[in-house]
């Protein structure tokens, strides 16, 4: 028998404990050839407005996707080990040179991250038309997906895994150079002692994991900057990872003594097993668990984030450019051939077409605003009220002599209680104006050009304005089914250029939303559940190797009258509380994260968070239990069959 083939042999044999491992391996090459295929895709990113963004996001979440998938091939790996030490002492006991058992191991390991590769790629060129509908349909581009192979996926994802799968079997060459033969023959047999309670780490992470909370949930400040960012969510980050494993290592410790304490309870049933086991196992899990807490809490948070990003992106564009088309008056001629191009696309009819006279001028305020207001932009009452029935606005504004009204900036949280019955002055080139502000409306009239305060004043008071310094005009045209008029739109920005900051067409910047938060969502969706499912496995592997350890234990309840019943219950409330300790933890970090995440995007999207962040939960749970009935279904045949 040579030493591949009884490697082939030895994976036969324990093919089912690797069983998850394979899976979970399989399913990440999957999604790693699904990143780079569409990363090469020339008919996805021809599609595309963002083509160069989606590249980029592509290459990134790859070298996330490497990164993790590493870590957790070498971490399960571990596991394996630690499972078949006694196994490779028993083949040095009969004789085996460390250098051939090291070659067998080596074997083993590559040839199952071959065949793991061999069909991680052949699902992944069958899936790759899928995946590339599924974000097609999520951009909502009519871009038509042929199946196809790509040669550049295939060798990049070979040469990135042969990497990772060589390392990992290198490290299963080493090991048998670590440990002497007494050790791999007593290594099951060193169990854990149990912990002591510290009350001194149990306040402190109690104080660090409420600080956080306290610091995440904060509202922003009106004059937000980049040090703020640092400074409150940097430590909050920070309280937060110290203090969630600080939770696992000390606080669930003290909380599990204090139950013992209570005698009634604890020597009823099975709980005293219950407890002891977890008990002396939690240290040792605290660590894992502290890593699935905190993916947990990000991959929600994010996700649901960029959940109502897309939903809400019609409704951040239309607050961005709010006319269909907007540009510069530039003279007849220039004029005419705009409108000439719009009138063309007999597809999108004009629905309203109107003229928006602005002055600019260099305004004062008489009470303290953290914001930029100059240059100030100036509007007339009539101009506000004909903006808001062409754009099926319901607030108009009524005003007379100096009275003003402010249009609320965008992205800002200002109320009307900040401005009523205050006064700006406008210095005008012959003499200076004094105004009073009666309100704060809503609803912006161009697209976005920074600074972007807006004051409206009454008709009268514009044309006293304008004859000291003539007003800019812009033209403006709301057109039938805004959000399909490609052709139109593209035509459009070569011609107007670069009126605004933003796209002068709504099409533009609909469409680079969809696709940013489209990509986002997609990304996210698939890296969420490779951490799932790699997290779920580690979880299983541990409650395995803990199971192999144990089983001598359960033997014993067995002969003292405990039934296989009694035993069974006993290991079900044992892995619920493994699986159901870090999810909880990490779903309720990633609300308490989400909340941080939306101040940034509340004001762009105003959508609905809550139907998001259930989405999210409701998938790490339906994974995450899948996963706990398989551990409990093998840890039972491992301890009580």
């Amino acid at each position: 028998m040579t030493l591949f083939s009884l490697a082939s042999k030895n994976i036969k044999g324990n093919f089912s404990n690797y069983l998850v491992y394979f899976v979970s391996l399989v399913f990440s090459i999957v999604i790693y050839y699904t990143f780079v295929s569409l990363q090469y895709s020339e008919k996805i990113q021809e599609s595309m407005e963002l083509s160069d963004t989606m590249s980029f996001m592509f290459m990134v979440s790859a070298v996330i996707l490497i990164l993790f998938v590493a870590v957790f091939i070498l971490y399960s790996n571990s596991f394996f080990t630690r499972q078949r030490k006694k196994e490779v002492g028993l083949y040095s006991m009969l004789g085996l040179p460390k250098k051939t058992i090291g070659k067998m191991l080596f074997y083993e390991n590559l040839i199952m991250g071959l065949i793991a590769l061999v069909i991680g790629v052949l699902l992944g060129t069958l899936l790759s038309k899928l995946f590339s509908m599924i974000l097609v349909n999520l951009m909502g581009s009519t871009a038509e997906i042929d199946f196809g192979i790509s040669i550049q996926a295939i060798i990049q994802t070979v040469i990135v895994f042969m990497v990772i799968i060589l390392f990992t079997s290198i490290q299963g060459y080493r090991l048998i150079y670590r440990f002497k033969l007494i050790e791999l023959f007593h290594a099951a047999k060193q169990g854990e002692q149990e912990p002591k309670a510290s009350l001194v780490s149990t306040v402190l992470a109690v104080v660090l994991l409420a600080g956080s909370y306290w610091l995440i949930l904060r509202p922003f400040p009106a004059e937000f900057n980049f040090d703020y960012l640092i400074k409150n969510y940097g430590v909050a980050l920070i309280g937060l990872i110290i203090g969630t494993h600080l939770f696992f290592r000390s606080v669930t410790v003290y909380l599990l003594k204090l139950f013992k304490r209570n005698k009634s309870r604890y020597y009823k049933g099975t709980r005293l097993i219950e407890t002891s086991q977890l008990l002396h196992r939690i240290r040792g899990n605290a660590r894992t668990f502290t890593v699935i807490a905190l993916l947990s809490a990000a991959t929600i948070s994010f996700f649901g984030a960029t959940y109502s990003g897309y939903y809400g992106n019609e409704k951040n564009a239309k607050e961005v450019i709010p006319f269909s088309y907007a540009h510069l008056s530039k003279g007849q001629v220039f004029d005419t051939k705009v409108k000439s191009i719009i009138e063309d696309d007999k597809n999108h009819p004009i629905k309203a077409q109107l003229e928006i006279p602005v002055i600019e001028a260099k305004g004062e305020l008489l009470f303290q605003l953290d914001y930029e207001l100059n240059p100030t932009k100036v509007i007339s009452a009539a101009t506000f009220n004909q903006v808001s029935k062409a754009l099926d606005r319901e607030q108009t504004v009524t005003l007379s002599e100096n009275q003003a009204v402010v249009i609320q900036p965008r992205f800002t949280e200002y109320t009307e209680s900040k401005f009523k019955g205050k006064e700006m002055t406008l210095n005008m080139p012959q003499d200076n104006r004094n105004l009073t502000f009666v309100n704060m409306v809503e609803g912006n009239v161009l697209p976005f050009d920074f600074p972007d305060f807006y004051v409206v004043v009454s008709d009268d008071t514009f044309v006293e304005l304008d004859k000291q310094k003539e007003a800019i005009t812009y033209k403006a045209y709301e057109v039938e089914g805004e959000k399909t008029t490609e052709a139109t739109s593209k035509k459009l920005a070569k011609l107007i250029g670069g009126d605004f900051q933003t796209s002068s067409s709504f099409y533009i910047e609909y469409k680079e939303g969809k696709e940013g938060n489209a990509l986002m969502l997609f990304i996210l969706g698939f890296l969420g559940l490779v951490f799932l499912a790699a997290t779920g496995s580690i979880i299983y592997f541990k409650q395995l190797t803990e199971a192999n350890e144990a089983k001598g234990n359960y033997e014993i309840l067995r002969k003292i009258g405990v039934s296989k019943k009694d035993i069974r219950n006993s290991i079900n409330k044992q892995t619920f509380f493994v699986f159901g300790l870090p999810l909880t933890v990490g779903i309720l970090h990633g609300s308490i994260i989400l909340n941080f995440t939306t101040n940034f995007i509340s004001d762009l999207i105003g959508a609905n968070i809550i139907v998001p962040i259930l989405t999210a939960m409701a998938a790490f749970v339906i994974i995450y239990l899948g996963y706990y009935v398989l551990t409990v279904k093998t840890y039972n045949k491992i301890v009580n069959q």
